[in-house]
């Protein structure tokens, strides 16, 4: 779980931290950059997740992809589908056939998929690194830093489109040497969605074994 949810690594909450402690260049790409998807009644995107650890020589490449609306998800991402409708949230894994239902707390979260386009404006610094090209396209780099030095994240790396202010990419450093990197391969802005997005519906899931964890 808690790898599924080093995604992306990424509150909804939206109270601005104190300007004095920040950098004014960035803090205007990341608010550009959250209007962008707060406007948005939903998305839905394609992503590659990249994990290294230089000590214990691993790299790792995952494919997925997340439905986002407001706090709720769907998240796809090897071999397990995390469904949260806000308030309940099922973790079903394809080869067990099994489906676990919890209460989401966001605090227990180290980052929701929720959380990559409002991370900054609670609870982190923010500073301008560079200009880059991803995909042959230019873009600025923003650093992140929590203000919690327990946090076992100790920054995020946000890649933003100077076209669009869209995120391109963002990486994730950990304490225990992981690093996290999420590359968006496709995004689709408001996508249609019906009452069942965001809940896990039994039916389709032919014998599945259900573990309420409530």
């Amino acid at each position: 779980m808690k790898k599924v949810f080093a995604l992306l690594a990424f509150s909804v909450t939206l109270v601005h931290a104190a300007s004095a402690q920040q950098d004014p260049k960035a803090g205007k790409i990341l608010d550009q950059m959250s209007a962008k998807y707060q406007a948005l009644k939903g998305f839905k995107a394609n992503f590659t997740q990249t994990l290294e650890n230089d000590a214990a020589k691993v790299k790792e490449n995952l494919s997925g992809d997340i439905t986002v609306s407001g706090q709720k998800f769907r998240l796809k991402l090897n071999g397990q589908e995390v469904i949260n409708n806000g308030q309940t949230m099922w973790t079903y894994m394809k080869a067990e056939n099994e489906v676990n239902i919890s209460d989401f707390d966001p605090e227990e979260q180290e980052v929701s998929p929720t959380q990559i386009f409002t991370l900054y404006k609670k609870g982190y610094k923010y500073a301008y690194i560079q200009e880059t090209k991803e995909a042959g396209e230019a873009c600025d780099v923003i650093e992140l830093s929590p203000d919690n030095k327990d946090n076992p994240v100790f920054k995020v790396r946000l890649t933003v489109s100077k076209v669009d202010k869209s995120v391109k990419s963002w990486k994730m450093f950990k304490k225990n040497g992981n690093r996290y990197t999420y590359t968006i391969r496709k995004f689709q802005p408001n996508p249609p969605l019906d009452a069942m997005s965001f809940n896990f519906d039994k039916a389709k899931y032919k014998g599945v074994k259900v573990i309420d964890l409530r």
